[in-house]
């Protein structure tokens, strides 16, 4: 490892127990920064309540931490909306947002989408497939961007379990995602969870940041952020253990397709030349293709978009 990065692990690295809640709270009154809780969401109605719920009443109701907690869905064809809003939520559908700019599938599109809707200093996004869900996952990446001004951008860290044993989640991290850090980006080495989707940002830094919408997102997040801010203005934080719906080998082979695409973007700032990925799946006459489109679009930088303007100038 980079002696850079080593430094960086030692000195940007945390646990949520190293800032208690009412340290968070005091900074937060004292400098008048506001919070943000987007959670992009499809078909997530058996989990998306109890998140929503946990976090109305730890951080919303017994103490004053988040201002607003609001879910994007982006199409869902189950009651995800209706149980988000049950509980608590702020429900926005991702084609009402930015209705000129047609919507695209896609986690990235609305990660990006939520800035128009959401009003934070700090916006904080959480996946909405997780269980047994701690609040600890929000006043754990909140903290340091409201004690610390230094810090932009803070990734969550955890162990991931996978049918019961302990460390082996997050394949496509170890398979893709960490190799092409290390090799290109070794700055950005002592990132437990690159791909994690339980991150919170200061909303002048997303704002200036492409979002490919897609898979791609975090990694192209996290490469982008060092490129504007610097390593020392990124942190990680150690939550705990995070459980959540594993999905099968050939959705995590697209997804590290998108990663890949993301990845080589911003080495070269070229394009793939064949922008797709085949697997196979067995049918009746054997082994049968099934080619699937890689996500080639990003979505400019915030600041850029009219709308966006207009509703800071309001």
């Amino acid at each position: 490892m980079l002696e850079e990065a080593e430094r960086w692990l030692s000195t940007r690295s945390w646990s949520v127990t190293d800032r208690p809640l009412h340290q968070i709270l005091a900074a937060k009154q004292r400098t008048g920064q506001s919070v943000s809780v987007v959670l992009p969401a499809l078909n997530e109605e058996e989990t998306v309540g109890d998140i929503v719920a946990i976090i109305r009443h730890d951080l919303m109701q017994q103490v004053p931490l988040v201002d607003e907690i609001v879910v994007v869905d982006s199409g869902s064809t189950d009651r995800t909306s209706e149980v988000a809003a049950a509980a608590g939520a702020t429900v926005v559908h991702r084609d009402e947002i930015l209705p000129r700019v047609p919507a695209v599938p896609g986690k990235g599109e609305v990660l990006w989408r939520s800035l128009l809707v959401t009003s934070g200093d700090i916006v904080c996004f959480i996946d909405a497939d997780l269980k047994e869900f701690s609040s600890d996952f929000v006043s754990g990446i909140v903290g340091p961007l409201l004690t610390n001004p230094e810090v932009d951008l803070v990734k969550g860290m955890y162990d991931r379990p996978l049918r019961g044993a302990a460390g082996q989640g997050g394949r496509v991290t170890e398979l893709m995602a960490r190799p092409l850090l290390n090799m290109h980006w070794p700055q950005l080495a002592g990132f437990v969870q690159p791909l994690g989707g339980e991150y919170a940002a200061r909303r002048s830094l997303l704002e200036q940041l492409p979002f490919p919408v897609g898979y791609g997102v975090e990694l192209g997040m996290l490469i982008d952020a060092l490129h504007l801010v610097g390593l020392d203005a990124l942190a990680q934080v150690d939550v705990g253990v995070r459980k959540h719906r594993h999905q099968d080998g050939q959705a995590l082979g697209r997804m590290s397709a998108a990663i890949y695409r993301t990845a080589q973007l911003r080495l070269a700032r070229g394009h793939l030349i064949r922008p797709s990925l085949t697997q196979f799946e067995r049918g009746e006459d054997g082994f049968e293709p099934r080619t699937y489109s890689v996500d080639t679009e990003e979505r400019p930088p915030m600041v850029e978009i009219a709308e966006y303007a207009t509703r800071k100038v309001a």
